[in-house]
C-alpha cells in the first residue's frame, strides 16, 4: 500500500487532526525526561467525529458508507467547484508556465490533470471503519484487488468535465504494480471513463522501477519516498509534452515537489501518508 508511512491504528486519526500525540511523554536524544504536553482528544469521542463528518451509514450488506449530504461531500464540492473553473481557464487560455519551469516554456503544451486513488479517485472509507483505522498489508491487498470501492464523491464528474475542455487525464497512486489490476478495475466500474491504460495509470513498480526514477530507485533497491515517486512521475508527464494544470491528492504529499500549476487537497482525517 501506499501509505507504507502510514501511523496504525485509530491513534492516526488523532494525529491527523492535530491531536498533540507526536512527543507526549516520550523522551528524546536531547530530552533525558518525558516531555508532557496537553492531554489529546479523546479517541472515541474524535472517532465520532469522523462518523458525522463522512454521514456514516452501514447499508443493506453492512458495508460502511459516506452520505452525499454530509460535511464531507460539502467540503469535497467546494474544491471541485474551484478546480471546474481553474481547468476551463486553463482549458480556454492555454496552458500556464508554471513556477518550476521558465517563463513560456509549458506554452503549447496539452494540459493535463493528475489524481492520486486512494481516497482521491476511490473512497476506501469502509476499510478504515472495519479495522478500526487499523492498516494491515494483507487486508488492504484484499480490499483493493476486490475492486468494490465507491468513488469519491465528485470525481467521475469532475474528470468528465476535465475531458470536456480537451484536458487529459492521469492517475498516480501509491499502490504497488501487483494492484493495478484491482485499481484499474474499481475505476472504470466506479464511473471513470477515461484511459485507464499504463501510459495514463502509474503505480509503484518496485521491481522494476521506471528511468525516470533512477535517482531514487533501482531494479535493486527502492529508497523513493512519497513525494519523490509522485514529483518524478509528474516531471516525466510534463516532459512527455503535457502541462498539468491541476494535481488532485488527499495528502500533502500527494502534492508536494511541484511540476503542477495548481494543487487541490481533498479532505481526509482518517490516515497520514508522509
Amino acid at each position: 500500500m501506499r501509505k507504507s508511512l502510514r501511523v496504525a491504528g485509530i491513534a492516526t486519526a488523532c494525529a491527523v487532526a492535530g491531536a498533540a500525540l507526536y512527543g507526549t511523554g516520550a523522551a528524546t536524544a536531547d530530552n533525558a525526561e518525558a516531555r508532557h504536553t496537553a492531554e489529546p482528544q479523546n479517541i472515541g469521542l474524535l472517532v465520532g467525529e469522523i462518523d458525522d463528518y463522512y454521514g456514516a451509514y452501514q447499508d443493506d450488506e453492512g458495508v460502511w458508507r459516506s452520505s452525499s449530504d454530509s460535511p464531507y461531500a460539502k467540503d469535497l464540492a467546494r474544491i471541485q467547484a474551484k478546480a471546474k473553473k481553474d481547468i476551463r481557464k486553463a482549458a480556454a487560455h492555454g496552458a500556464k508556465s508554471g513556477s518550476h519551469t521558465a517563463k513560456g516554456a509549458s506554452r503549447g503544451k496539452k494540459p493535463a490533470i493528475v489524481l492520486d486513488v486512494d481516497d482521491t479517485s476511490l473512497l476506501s472509507f469502509d476499510y478504515e471503519k472495519t479495522t478500526n483505522y487499523t492498516y494491515n498489508g494483507a487486508t488492504w491487498d484484499a480490499y483493493v484487488k476486490a475492486a468494490k470501492r465507491p468513488a469519491v464523491f465528485g470525481m467521475p464528474e469532475l474528470v468528465a468535465y476535465a475531458k470536456s475542455k480537451g484536458v487529459e487525464v492521469f492517475f498516480l497512486t501509491g499502490l504497488s504494480e501487483s494492484q493495478r489490476e484491482g485499481a484499474v478495475t474499481n475505476l472504470a466500474k466506479a464511473g471513470y471513463d477515461t484511459k485507464l491504460d499504463t501510459t495514463h495509470v502509474f503505480t509503484k513498480n518496485k521491481t522494476n522501477p521506471p528511468a525516470y526514477l533512477s535517482g531514487c530507485a533501482t531494479p535493486a533497491k527502492w529508497e523513493c519516498t512519497t513525494v519523490q515517486f509522485k514529483e518524478g512521475t509528474r516531471k516525466y508527464i510534463e516532459s512527455t509534452g503535457y502541462d498539468i494544470v491541476g494535481s488532485f491528492g488527499d495528502q500533502v504529499s500527494d502534492l508536494a515537489g511541484g511540476y503542477a500549476d495548481k494543487t487541490y487537497k481533498l479532505p481526509n482525517p482518517t490516515y497520514f501518508v508522509g
